[in-house]
């Protein structure tokens, strides 16, 4: 039986538990499992000689996992002599080796630094620089980039592997020179002192690791935030916060999983806080095997690997949902299997879940998170089969409040900026007390958006706060727009932003990606009046062949509105 008691005293008292499915509890225990790394030995003592990772055809199997991690978490401690807390950085897309190596590092007590491998130089140094890593595991074809910015971090060992080192040894030497001689994806670099990974896992291999203490505070991930506003910061997440989180996740989704039988194509990358919580570590807990997609912008190479799979499960972005509806090679795969599709990452536009539910015949079930809660804090109900336009009901042990600019509580139905209190949400942010004061206040996370709540308990993002656009004194919101400008059948993409304005403050402009070339900026204006106010139809309207977006296909605003500037 449910309660709604709320003990965080905030306005809003749980109304979304009496939503909840039938078998989904309203707390979770986050202190199940001790450590990260005791829940994958639980998981691989129940699903050893199943496939964990398939990567360019090759399986690794839970066994398999559990036999390199550890030699490499032995490798780090006893071969490089690292110590417990110690920051290792990951610099590389989805292989066999991420999963290696991020529990390796995990086991051995040391804490994750996920890096974005298209990072340039300076980002990486700063990164680097501002975690404190003293080790990164990178693939060789960003070891250029490394090499400039190397000087004056205070890393001490480079591990070094190439895509196919994990591969069986002839497969993986054509790989190898298949990437680095016939793509040319391999610059040309010196790292003189770099260790190869494969070397380093056969030397841990022949190491005695004895597992260290792991308490539930200690710091399992440094896990930068994307800095779209500015210099990227650590949100320090600890394993009890991802653990909490995982709890979470696998009490509101869990029901609808077969343990040992599920399959999940991974095209978003593992170092990415949504498919790191959702692919590796749920999949990882239900014994789900998943589908490593390396390069998602390749759709046909994508695609063929899909082909070859019956999958149970996908995770995507709206970008990536609606690339994969216009790849006519994809919309002839077998969806009988699917009944797993979840976006995240930003908001999820109401044509492309209409048209993946008339492609596949799954929902796209649509939920909000940030880094800063490790990431997930709402969801929709895996039970909601259609799309609803809300990014879900708060997932069990979760509180929300919505606050008005002075901080005053609003109630159900009113505007106002989302607080979070739950078992996931941060430590802080790594070596910035200001900052971690500035969003957290009494147990509660800021997040910076503007939401609303229904009486069931559906939260509805509107929008970032900082991306509001104030015209003539009104409110407006990009999603709102993005979402009707996408209805139209000659549009693949739109984005929106507020540029400066001498009669109204800020004007709406409007960058669109065409389906069909004969679309006119007439046809695009007058479907905007369609469906918007006067004050909402973009005054400035600019024709694009492509958006800019982050690696994991999330449209970036900021950089429009830079480059508009």
């Amino acid at each position: 039986m449910k309660t709604t008691s709320n003990p965080s005293g905030a306005v809003l008292d749980r109304q979304w538990l009496h939503r909840y499915p039938a078998d989904v509890p309203a707390e979770i225990d986050p202190g199940r499992y001790g450590s990260l790394a005791a829940l994958f030995e639980h998981s691989v003592a129940r699903f050893a000689p199943l496939p964990a990772y398939i990567h360019l055809g090759e399986q690794l199997t839970f066994s398999a996992l559990e036999r390199q991690s550890r030699a490499f978490a032995a490798y780090l401690r006893l071969g490089l002599h690292l110590q417990q807390g110690d920051r290792v950085a990951l610099m590389m897309p989805n292989l066999l080796q991420y999963p290696v190596a991020l529990l390796g590092i995990l086991r051995a007590g040391m804490v994750a630094v996920n890096i974005n491998p298209l990072y340039t130089p300076s980002e990486l140094r700063y990164q680097l620089t501002d975690s404190g890593a003293v080790a990164i595991v990178i693939l060789a074809n960003f070891a250029h980039t490394l090499e400039q910015a190397l000087p004056d971090t205070s890393v001490r060992h480079v591990l070094l592997t190439r895509i196919g080192d994990l591969l069986p040894i002839v497969k993986g030497c054509m790989v190898n020179i298949a990437v680095k001689y016939l793509k040319g994806g391999v610059p040309q670099y010196r790292l003189p002192a770099a260790i190869p990974l494969r070397r380093a896992l056969r030397q841990g291999a022949k190491m005695p690791f004895v597992p260290p203490f792991i308490d539930g505070d200690d710091l399992a991930f440094l896990q930068y935030t994307g800095g779209t506003t500015g210099l990227s910061k650590g949100a320090m997440l600890t394993h009890r916060n991802i653990l909490a989180n995982l709890a979470q996740t696998q009490a509101a989704y869990g029901p609808i999983l077969i343990e040992g039988r599920e399959l999940m194509v991974t095209m978003l990358p593992l170092y990415h806080i949504f498919a790191l919580m959702i692919n590796c570590l749920l999949f990882m807990a239900v014994g789900g095997c998943n589908l490593l997609i390396t390069n998602p912008r390749d759709l046909p190479a994508a695609v063929k690997q899909m082909r070859r799979h019956r999958f149970t499960a996908i995770t995507g972005v709206n970008t990536l949902f609606n690339a994969l509806l216009h790849n006519q090679d994809f919309r002839r795969l077998d969806f009988t299997a699917l009944h797993l599709s979840v976006g995240g990452g930003m908001a999820l536009q109401q044509s492309v879940a209409e048209n993946w539910q008339a492609l596949t015949g799954d929902a796209i079930i649509e939920g909000y998170g940030l880094t800063e809660c490790s990431p997930l804090v709402a969801g929709n109900p895996y039970d909601l089969r259609q799309f609803s336009g809300s990014s879900g009901l708060p997932v069990p042990s979760t509180d929300i409040r919505l606050v008005d600019e002075a901080g005053n509580d609003v109630g159900v139905g009113q505007w106002g900026e989302l607080l979070i209190k739950g078992p996931q949400v941060m430590a802080g942010y790594w070596r910035r007390p200001q900052a971690t004061a500035e969003v957290l206040k009494d147990g509660w996370l800021s997040t910076g958006d503007i939401a609303t709540v229904d009486e069931e308990g559906f939260i509805r993002i509107v929008d970032r706060k900082k991306d509001m656009i104030l015209v003539s004194g009104f409110n407006v919101f990009p999603n709102e727009i993005e979402d009707a400008v996408n209805r139209h059948p000659k549009i693949k993409e739109a984005a929106v932003i507020g540029v400066p304005s001498d009669e109204t403050g800020e004007a709406v402009k409007l960058y669109v990606v065409k389906t069909d070339p004969t679309l006119t900026l007439k046809e695009v204006l007058d479907h905007c009046r369609q469906f918007l106010t006067g004050y909402k139809v973009p005054k400035l309207v600019e024709f694009r062949t492509e958006l800019p977006k982050s690696t994991v296909g999330k449209i970036l605003r900021k950089q429009l509105r830079d480059e508009h500037r």
